[in-house]
């Protein structure tokens, strides 16, 4: 519903497809977009890359397992020097195998660190892809609303033609008639070639807004936005929007689940001054035969291992470590510090540009239908010889104005509401 009616506002303006330029609806062109937009991809890989991290992690804290075997048959012949003779030797078979088992006991609370880190990370980047689709979701939307304002503009200058033709036959009439100057017909003419000129620019750029739709969707060709139901815009309760938290927004969060796991790095590099302690096991065996056909010939041995490492100076390498995560971690602070700031911001800017641009949307159509009478006055006051061709120039650029002022306020309108939704994360 909240799609519907925005795509609405520039729809009534547009005139049916035409031919052999498939459509596209809103809800549809954003769905293929979060499906073939580089941007998505890449925020859903990061999303499975801290899902792996943090699996990883939650790993290292269990015994690492390690199995292995072998076997081997030998035979041949060998020289016996007291014989003077090659004697054949029977062919042996060797087998072992061996199973051990190994765990990091102590490691100065880096996996502790790391988990934090690892749980940071996953939760920045769940973030992450919900700011991305709402801005993929912004972006589809603008391309979607510029292909149905950019048709709406052909509209315009398709009537702005039809009318300086019909005021170009109306002044060659007159001028037959002996009832208007050659300067008439003249003015009437530039203003028709005008039009025209003005046809064939917002046709090329029709296609443009067309074929940058198709890019966003992932089609290879022009894409027609398809217009939907008339509905009248309504404006959202600005109120409510205005007391919600900032840190709830999509993008701040994501910077501070980032500032989190930077902070969680320096405490990773910080365990590099602890010691470590592992222990480790491992059980094997060796025969002629494997344990399973015969234990005759069987032989085993086990082993318990138990060992401390702890790195007393390793030519400030550490500290290097250290410096890196602390500088790290303050950029990522202030950084999630200026995203809080920069969401303020937006959250103000963005609130008066809806506003603003809903409250255009009646002053426009007043101004419609005030430069709609007027032509028509001009019209009549021309042809019984009230007025100049002068005036009704300038009252037909008045209402081509009008029209085209018309259609912005709205596409200004339901793009200053998806901007709105982008920054908050929701639908409004």
């Amino acid at each position: 519903m909240t799609r519907t009616w925005s795509v609405a506002l520039l729809a009534v303006l547009v005139a049916p497809a035409t031919a052999q330029v498939p459509e596209v609806t809103l809800d549809e062109a954003v769905r293929r977009a979060l499906q073939v937009q580089p941007a998505m991809v890449q925020a859903r890989g990061d999303q499975r890359t801290a899902g792996a991290a943090l699996r990883a992690n939650t790993g290292s804290f269990l015994p690492s397992i390690s199995t292995g075997g072998s076997s081997t048959r030998s035979g041949g012949s060998r020289y016996i020097s007291d014989a003077n003779a090659v004697v054949e030797t029977p062919a042996q078979t060797g087998v072992s195998g061996s199973l051990g088992a190994s765990l990091e006991v102590f490691d100065g609370f880096r996996r502790l660190a790391d988990r934090r880190a690892a749980s940071a990370s996953l939760a920045a980047a769940d973030a992450g892809i919900v700011n991305q689709r709402f801005q993929i979701v912004l972006q589809t939307k603008q391309a979607f609303y510029s292909a149905l304002a950019t048709e709406a503009l052909v509209r315009v200058a398709e009537a702005q033609l039809r009318r300086a033709e019909q005021q170009l036959q109306i002044a060659v009439d007159k001028l037959r008639a002996g009832s208007a100057t050659r300067s008439d017909s003249l003015r009437s003419e530039v203003e028709y070639g005008n039009a025209r000129l003005a046809l064939l620019r917002a046709e090329a750029s029709l296609a443009t807004a067309r074929a940058n739709l198709g890019r966003q969707i992932g089609v290879d060709r022009e894409v027609r936005a398809a217009a939907g139901d008339t509905l009248l815009p309504q404006l959202p309760d600005t109120a409510a929007i205005r007391t919600e938290a900032i840190p709830e927004t999509p993008a701040v969060r994501q910077a501070d689940e980032q500032a989190r796991a930077a902070r969680a790095q320096v405490s990773v590099a910080r365990a590099s001054y602890w010691p470590t302690f592992n222990i480790s096991a491992s059980r094997g065996y060796s025969g002629s035969e494997p344990p399973w056909v015969s234990t005759e010939t069987f032989g085993d041995n086990w082993q318990w291992r138990f060992s401390l490492n702890w790195t007393l100076f390793n030519g400030f390498q550490r500290e290097r470590q250290v410096t890196n995560a602390t500088v790290g971690r303050d950029v990522a602070e202030a950084r999630a510090q200026d995203a809080r700031r920069q969401a303020s911001a937006q959250l103000i800017q963005q609130l008066a540009a809806l506003v603003n641009s809903y409250a255009a949307i009646d002053i426009a159509r007043s101004n419609l239908a005030a430069a709609t009478e007027d032509l028509r006055v001009q019209q009549e006051r021309y042809r019984v010889g009230a007025s100049t061709i002068l005036d009704l120039l300038v009252s037909q650029a008045a209402l081509t104005d009008a029209e085209v002022n018309r259609i912005q306020t709205l596409y200004d309108y339901v793009l200053a509401r998806a901007q709105l939704e982008a920054l908050l994360g929701r639908d409004l």
